[in-house]
């Protein structure tokens, strides 16, 4: 169960608070509690935050600490890499000490460090992996290097205990895919985008319709006045089997309805949000059916559960949908509050403390020093597939070229 010393649970869950120990004397650590200091900086929010896990899965979060560079990148109408990285320098470690400090914790007391090897924008990659790896040979801890994806997919184990298998809807700025979570480093991708992501197709939609950075947001607040029906743009790849989509044709379509209409009202604006909106949730909603279906096929007798992640899963509309689409499959929709959704470093510490966990159950001298974790010469990636059998590609669809 998760409690926070830091409120940010969303309505969905009214989880029990953990039973409060005194406040620790710098320095104590209960061996019982793994105590993880987690560090993401994969894009541009520079993040760190501390957990603590208890031996039977129970989880709270001592702090969770978010700067979002969107006042930074917002004069370029998206997230430029240099920018980023150059930003991750200056404010990672107040950001670190702003952690520590809230969690009332000193070095002595941390189990690991985790933090974030990929995949996302090198530039930050590198500033949070090396300085995980800085702290880890300090003070004598393993560093645990986290797929950022396998944070994603983890994050509902640590706000609902969620028990393996179950599936994965994971939907951001950079990724769009349909994951089948099997086990503990056990992920087979069911489906991906072929162009464009979800969360790429809502920021380019806002920025030709003239609509503010960051986009999502702004083309969700629009749709909320337009009306849907309005104008007629197509749902890409329903018409063929699998869970691949495509968005990038479904962006041109509004464009070229925008052009059509010129000069484009407000009023104009609204009803192509909101048909925008609805042909992604139409999208989303037809293929989380059918991996309701597959899932089903693959464990009969086994209620479905996903697992909605990422920056778009805080989209109203499209949460609406597939609630409906898992109440007709009876099927359970999990969806970690919104400030768990997007990035942060609770969730790369929750995945970190999982692997620390199985790491241990192996070799128990894990604990002792660094370097009985991750490898120090552990190597930041740009790409990195959460499958182990699905091939990196340069951009975030299957249209890439292979690296």
């Amino acid at each position: 169960m998760l409690n926070e010393r830091h409120k940010i649970i969303g309505p969905r869950n009214q989880l029990p608070i953990m039973d409060r120990r005194p406040t620790k004397t710098m320095g104590q650590r209960r061996p019982d509690l793994l105590t993880i200091l987690g560090i993401e900086t994969s894009c541009d929010e520079t993040a760190a935050a501390v957990l603590e896990i208890d031996q039977d899965g129970n989880c709270e979060i001592l702090s969770n600490v978010v700067h979002s560079q969107i006042d930074e990148h917002t004069p370029f109408g998206g997230v430029v890499p240099e920018i980023a990285a150059r930003a991750h320098i200056q404010l990672l470690d107040g950001i670190v000490e702003q952690a520590m400090k809230s969690a009332n914790m000193s070095w002595s007391n941390l189990s690991a460090v985790a933090a974030t090897a990929g995949p996302g924008l090198i530039g930050g990659v590198i500033v949070g992996l090396m300085t995980a790896k800085s702290i880890s040979m300090a003070i004598n801890k393993p560093l645990i290097a986290v797929n950022h994806l396998e944070g994603h997919a983890l994050t509902a184990r640590m706000t609902d205990q969620v028990e393996f298998p179950f599936l994965l809807l994971l939907v951001s700025g950079g990724h769009t895919q349909y994951l089948l979570v099997k086990a503990l480093g056990e992920y087979e991708r069911l489906g991906t985008t072929i162009d464009d992501a979800i969360g790429e197709a809502f920021d380019k939609t806002a920025k030709l319709l003239g609509l503010p950075y960051p986009g999502g947001p702004a083309v969700e607040k629009a749709a909320k006045l337009g009306d849907p029906t309005q104008f007629k743009l197509p749902r890409p790849l329903l018409d063929r089997p699998g869970l691949d989509m495509s968005f990038a044709g479904l962006k041109t379509a509004v464009r070229t309805a925008a052009l059509k209409e010129e000069p484009v009202s407000e009023q104009v604006v609204n009803n192509l949000c909101a048909s925008f909106q609805e042909a992604v949730a139409d999208v989303v909603g037809q293929r989380s059916a059918r991996a309701f279906d597959l899932f089903k096929e693959r464990y009969p007798g086994t209620p479905p559960k996903m697992v909605i992640a990422g920056g778009v899963a805080a989209n109203e509309a499209i949460r609406t949908r597939l609630t409906a689409v898992a109440a007709e499959h009876d099927a359970e929709l999990i969806a970690p509050p919104h400030k768990l959704c997007t990035d942060n470093a609770a969730m790369i510490a929750w995945a970190g403390a999982e692997r620390l966990k199985k790491l241990a159950a192996e070799n128990p001298e894990i604990l002792e020093k660094s370097g009985k974790g991750d490898d120090m010469h552990v190597s930041p990636r740009p790409r990195w597939p959460l499958d182990k059998i699905s091939e990196s590609v340069v951009g975030f669809g299957k249209k890439g070229a292979k690296v």
